[in-house]
């Protein structure tokens, strides 16, 4: 079950914060201010359950904890960077590759069909 709960935060955290807080007090026991899990829910949220876990089971963030806690931010960091990279390129045509800048001449047999 731990395993299970651990690969939906990864990849739904702000569902995973969601439920944990409408549904129990794990949310409450790690943040003092409600303030907290609201900016980490909206703008990291995967920090804001790799905190919480952290002071859940520790009751501080350092050692081994601390890694995580910093892993998370870094992966945070990276998803929001490639979503804004992803956007300024144009969003993408299926393959990957920079949009294309117009209509493309095709030829075929040394016929422009295109």
């Amino acid at each position: 079950m731990p395993c299970l709960a651990g690969c939906l935060a990864l990849s739904i955290p702000r569902i995973v914060l969601l439920v944990l807080w409408l549904f129990t007090r794990y949310i409450e026991r790690a943040f003092d201010s409600n303030l907290w899990f609201l900016l980490g829910f909206l703008f990291m949220p995967l920090t804001t359950l790799a905190y919480a876990w952290a002071k859940n089971t520790n009751g501080s963030v350092e050692g081994i904890y601390l890694a995580v806690v910093i892993f998370a931010v870094l992966v945070d960091l990276g998803i929001v960077s490639f979503g804004r990279r992803f956007r300024r390129r144009g969003g993408g045509g299926g393959a990957g590759g920079p949009p294309s800048s117009g209509p493309r001449e095709i030829t075929v047999s040394g016929q422009r069909v295109g």
